[in-house]
C-alpha cells in the first residue's frame, strides 16, 4: 500500500496546536525530501507561513508495524460490559442505556477522517495515526459501543476529580483518559497480573507512591488517592524520559523495559521506532490510549449516546477519625450499604480502622448530611459489637503501615533531580524519604545528600 497525502486548511486552530508541540514545521520541499523517512511512517505534518495555513500529513498504513510484530489491546476494552452495567454506580446513577448506542453506527470509517480528528487535538501528548490506532478505534467504534456509551456516563463522576488534579499536578490534561484503557473507569478493576484500581496499580508501585495496603485497606482502589499517586508517577517518568509517550509507556510496562526498548533500537527516543522492542501488550497500549481520546471526544460522530447521569452525581467527604462500620451508617442514616461500597472501595472489610490515623469516607450529598447531623450516635451505635474490645488491638495492629527501615545509602541530589523520582529509582515513596530527612516539603537542592534505607 502507498503512502497518501491529505491536505486540510486550518486557521486559527493552528496557532493552538503548534504552542502544544504537536506540529512538526517543514517547508514543502522538506516534506518531499523526508517522504518514506521514519518520521513519515506515521503522520508528517507541513506547515506553510500563511495565515490560511495547509497542513499535509502523510498516512502509511503498510510499515513494518503491525507486519511481523503482534500487539494485545488494552484489557479494559474487553472488559465485561454486563458487569459494568451491573455495577452500583450504573444502575444508581446512570439512566438506562440508550438502544441507538447498541446499533450498528452508519458513518463512513475513513483514515482521512481519523487522522484529520486527531490532528484537530489540542493536546500536548502527540496523536499521530496508524494502523494499530485505527484498530483500537474500530474496536470501540464498532463491539465497543455499549462500554463508551457507559465511560461518558461514568465519566461524570472521575472526570471532576481527576481534572482537579491535573491541573494541581501540572501534567497534560489528555491524561484523564488512561483510566478508560486501564480500567474501563472502575475502581474495583483487578487485572490479570494483580494491578487495582481506575489507574491499575501494582502493589510495588502504589507502595512507592504512598498508597497504603493490608488487611483492610487498598488505596489502590481509593479513586482520591490513586489519581494523585499515578499523575505524580506520570510525572516523574516524563522526568526521566523528557517524551510523554515514552512515559506513558513506561507507565504500563515499567522504565527499565522502555530503557532497554530505547537501548536496543539504537538509541531512538520515539514510540514507534522502539517499539519492536517493547512488551506486546504495550505496543498495543499507546494506540489503545489514543484512540480512548478520539472515542471520547468524537462519540456523537459515530451515533453513540452516553449513559447520562439520572440524578446529580454529587458526593462529598468526611474525616474519619475514630474506627467505623458501613453498618453504623446503614442503622442510623438509612444509607444503602452498596453505595457506601461503591463510592469507598479502598475499605475491604466494611471498616474504616480510624483509631491508627484519619481516613476519608465519600457520599452522597444526602447521606452526607444525614452522618454529619448524626456523627456521634453512629459512632456509638453497636461499637461493642463491631468493635469488641478483644479484637480492637489486633485490627489496628493489622491495619498499621510498616515503615521499617534498612541498609543507609547516601544519594547525592543531581541538578534536576525530583523526589519523586529520586523515590523511584530506591524503590521507596516520597513519604519515607520525606521521614528519613526530616523534610518539611519535596523541594530539595543539588549537591546535597539524602538517607535512603534499603
Amino acid at each position: 500500500m502507498k503512502n497518501t497525502i491529505f491536505t486540510i486548511t486550518i486557521f486559527a486552530l493552528i496557532a493552538t496546536l503548534h504552542s502544544c508541540g504537536m506540529f512538526k514545521s517543514t517547508t514543502n520541499s522538506e516534506a518531499a525530501s523526508n517522504k518514506g523517512a521514519a518520521d513519515s511512517d506515521w503522520i508528517q505534518y507541513t506547515e506553510p507561513q500563511t495565515i490560511a495555513t495547509d497542513v499535509r500529513y502523510e498516512i502509511n498504513l503498510d510499515t513494518m508495524i503491525g507486519n511481523g510484530y503482534t500487539f494485545e489491546l488494552p484489557e479494559s476494552m474487553n472488559a465485561d460490559i454486563d458487569s459494568l452495567l451491573n455495577n452500583w454506580q450504573a444502575r444508581n446513577m446512570l439512566k438506562k442505556l440508550a438502544c441507538k448506542s447498541l446499533e450498528q453506527e452508519v458513518v463512513p470509517l475513513t483514515d482521512t477522517m481519523f487522522a484529520k480528528r486527531l490532528a484537530a487535538q489540542p493536546t500536548i501528548v502527540r496523536m499521530p495515526y496508524n494502523n494499530m490506532v485505527r484498530a483500537c478505534i474500530d474496536r470501540y467504534v464498532k463491539n465497543g459501543r455499549s462500554q463508551v456509551s457507559y465511560l461518558l456516563g461514568i465519566s461524570e463522576l472521575y472526570f471532576p476529580l481527576i481534572e482537579d488534579e491535573i491541573d494541581r499536578i501540572g501534567v497534560p490534561n489528555e491524561l484523564k483518559y488512561l483510566p478508560v484503557i486501564e480500567s474501563a473507569m472502575n475502581p474495583k478493576a483487578t487485572s490479570r497480573m494483580g494491578a487495582k484500581g481506575l489507574w491499575q496499580f501494582m502493589f510495588t508501585t502504589g507502595k512507592l507512591y504512598d498508597l497504603k495496603v493490608n488487611n483492610y485497606i487498598d488505596e489502590r482502589m481509593d479513586p482520591k488517592k490513586s489519581t494523585t499517586a499515578a499523575l505524580l508517577y506520570l510525572k516523574d517518568l516524563y522526568g526521566m524520559f523528557q517524551n510523554w509517550e515514552l512515559a506513558i509507556a513506561a507507565y504500563n510496562c515499567g522504565p527499565g523495559n522502555v530503557k532497554k526498548a530505547i537501548i536496543r533500537s539504537g538509541g531512538s527516543t520515539d514510540f514507534w521506532k522502539i517499539y519492536p522492542w517493547l512488551p506486546r501488550e504495550t505496543r498495543g497500549y499507546l494506540p489503545g490510549f489514543i484512540a480512548a481520546n478520539y472515542i471520547m471526544t468524537y462519540y456523537k460522530d459515530h451515533g453513540i449516546y452516553p449513559m447520562e447521569p439520572a440524578l446529580p452525581i454529587a458526593t462529598d467527604t468526611v474525616h474519619v477519625n475514630k474506627n467505623l462500620h458501613f453498618n453504623q451508617i446503614v442503622d442510623i442514616c438509612g444509607t444503602d450499604i452498596e453505595e457506601i461500597r461503591a463510592l469507598n472501595p479502598q475499605y475491604l472489610k466494611d471498616i474504616i480502622p480510624g483509631e491508627n490515623e484519619t481516613y476519608i469516607l465519600r457520599l452522597t450529598n444526602k447521606s452526607i448530611t444525614k452522618f454529619v447531623e448524626n456523627e456521634d450516635t453512629v459512632y456509638k451505635h453497636n461499637a461493642d459489637k463491631y468493635f469488641p474490645e478483644v479484637d480492637i488491638e489486633k485490627m489496628l495492629k493489622e491495619a498499621k503501615e510498616n515503615n521499617g527501615a534498612g541498609n543507609l545509602i547516601r544519594h547525592k541530589i543531581k541538578n534536576g533531580e525530583t523526589l519523586g523520582a529520586i523515590a523511584l529509582k530506591y524503590r521507596v515513596s516520597v513519604k519515607q524519604i520525606m521521614k528519613w530527612n526530616n523534610l518539611r516539603n519535596s523541594n530539595i537542592r543539588a549537591g546535597k545528600y539524602l538517607k535512603i534505607y534499603k
